[in-house]
Formats: C-alpha cells, structure tokens, sequence
C-alpha cells in the first residue's frame, strides 16, 4: 500500500510539471440565458484560479444561440477583474474579423489594467458561418490564407514586436502605450498556422479537441519550422484537449452526452441545445452521436489524467488546456477540481 501510495505520488509530481489551463465557451444551456451562463464562466474562472490552473481563455464566436462568448476582450476583461494572477486570455480573437489596430488597442488597454496577465491568441478561422463573417468584414472577398500573415505581424508591431521594417506601428500607435506586452499565441488546427507559428517564433496553440486529427503532424511542422524570436528562445507547444472527470466512469459518460449530441449537430449542420443529461441519452440522435470516432477523455479522473500524460507524451506539449461541457456548472467544477487534484496541481 505505501509503495502504490509512493509510486502516485511520484505521478502526479511529473505530471505537474506540465501545466494545466481551461478554454471555456460560455455555452448556454437549455433553459439557461445568456447572462447565466456568462456567470457561469466567471465562477469557473473563480475556482480554476483557486485549483491551480495556469490560464482561462475564452474564444470568439458569433450568431450562435448556444454560445455567449462572442467579444472576448470584453469576457477577458471582466474574469481578470474577478481573479487575482490567473492568466486570461483568447482563444481566440479571429484576427480576418478586426482591424490590427483595433485589435492591438483592445489588448493593450488589458495589458495596462492586468499587468503579465493577459494572453491574446490570435486564430485564422471567422469563428462562424460565411454570412455572418461577410457582415463582420463588411466585405464579401475572403482573402484570409494571403492577408492574414501581413495582418499578424501588422498586430505584433502594434504590440511593440516588430518583424519588419516597415508596418502598421510605424504610423498608428497602440493606446495606451505600454510598459509590457500580452503573451501573442497564433491558434490552429492545420499545417498553415504551425508553420507560421514557428516562422514567426511565436507560441503554437494546436485544436485537437476539434477531433479533426493530424495534432502530432502539426507539431512537429512547428519545431521543423521553428525560428527563436526576441519573445521565445524555444519551441512551446499548447494543445487543447475535450476532457471531463467524475467519480466514476459511468457518471462521466451520463455527464458527457450532452456534448456528444452538440457536437454531432455541429458535424451535420444541425444547431441542437445543450441538454440535460438524461434527455440527450434519450434523443433520437444520441446513438448516432455516441457512435463518432472522439479523442475526448471521459472517465474518473486517474483515466483522465492518464490520457492527459499520455497525449502530452505523444505530442510533446509544453501545457495543456482543457475543453469540459456540461449542462451543469457544478458538474464541470468538480471535473476541474478532480482533474488538479489527480494532476497534482498546487502540490508542493
């Protein structure tokens, strides 16, 4: 019994060693409002600040019944002021949406109020459907593969991370003027942005918890491309992944249905709630979406730490950040609160 307790110990202490973050989207569930489940994201805030989690981002998203992030500078603002030295940050800003200027404001206003605590990863994608990014750009030519790496670098100047000679920061200034700077991550889920990532000596933020694949592919076109900038020496590899934990295994995959329907209404095209538990068992749909290939982790929380060590292992991360939803806020704080504790965060 000691040697077990020892050898578990001994785990969870190299397990620490990697961080651990949160991506929360504000998801509104059935019969929630949009105000509930924006307090809802700030008490997870809350409480992954006190559980000894790294950072909180939030992402962009628009036209979305379901989801109530949609300008994550405003969130961000709002969950630093609430928290004391968590990191907080976007995941992400979608950069073909806003102006860099815009864009290097916002984020300089937050570095200004929340000092070394704000991140700003930046992703290529419109972060909704066609229509709605038309309107949001105000124009119908989508030019994002050619423009959005003048656009990045444009931003990064702003922040005072100049890769050029001339750019954007040569003639506009960022207001107001900074003594430091956010933490720029460049967002993916394909080859483009992982080389792009490395080109520019940026941080590399991998979607695997979009169950796309290819998240080991990915990695290793970032270090092969990877270039050591003035803000990173190295390689820092972040990868999301879909993870929930309950006291058993079987309460993790009541608890998950509703995320396997959500997500096989995004796959089909089909908007669908985010629903109790027991009705998503009991749709129609539900055999359908329990049937889809998934890399999410479900289980008590050793099996979730155990396929937390292992994709760290397999992708060589430097952090890892969690994706958890739950049609209940206190069932997804207590898979955080399992997670740290078989993780060994805030352990000595």
């Amino acid at each position: 019994m000691t040697e077990a307790i020892s050898t578990e110990s001994s785990l969870r202490s190299k397990r620490a060693s990697i961080p651990l973050s949160i991506l929360d989207l504000a998801l509104v569930a059935e019969g929630q409002t949009t105000r509930d489940a924006l307090h809802a994201t700030e008490q997870v805030a809350v409480s992954v600040e006190r559980a000894g989690y790294s950072r909180i981002w939030v992402a962009e998203h628009h036209n979305m019944a379901t989801v109530a992030s949609t300008s994550p500078a405003v969130l961000i603002a709002h969950l630093a002021a609430a928290t004391s030295h968590i990191r907080v940050g976007s995941g992400g800003v979608m950069l073909p949406n806003h102006s860099p200027l815009v864009v290097a404001e916002q984020f300089a206003l937050l570095e200004s109020l929340h000092p070394d605590r704000i991140d700003l990863g930046i992703g290529r994608a419109p972060g909704t459907d066609r229509g709605t990014a038309a309107v949001l750009r105000r124009s119908p030519d989508n030019r994002d593969d050619e423009d959005f790496p003048h656009h990045l670098i444009d931003l990064m100047g702003l922040l005072g991370d100049p890769r050029r000679d001339t750019g954007l920061w040569n003639r506009f200034r960022a207001s107001p003027t900074l003594d430091g700077s956010p933490d720029i991550f460049l967002l993916g889920s394909s080859g483009f942005s992982a080389q792009l990532a490395g080109i520019l000596g940026l941080p590399f933020a991998f979607a695997h918890h979009f169950d796309m694949g290819g998240t080991v592919e990915a990695v290793e076109i970032y270090r092969r491309n990877f270039e050591p900038s003035a803000k990173l020496a190295e390689p820092y590899v972040l990868v999301t992944a879909s993870a929930l934990a309950a006291d058993s295994g079987e309460e993790a995959t009541r608890l998950a249905a509703p995320n396997r329907l959500r997500r096989l209404g995004l796959r089909t095209g089909r908007v669908l709630p985010l629903y109790d538990p027991d009705t998503a068992l009991t749709h129609s749909l539900y055999p359908q979406a329990a049937s889809l290939d998934t890399a999410a982790l479900i289980g008590c929380a050793t099996e979730v730490a155990e396929g937390l060590a292992e994709l760290a292992g397999r992708t060589g991360a430097s952090e890892l950040m969690l994706f958890t939803s739950t049609f209940a806020l206190e069932d997804r704080l207590r898979s955080f609160d399992l997670i740290a504790d078989a993780w060994g965060l805030g352990n000595d």
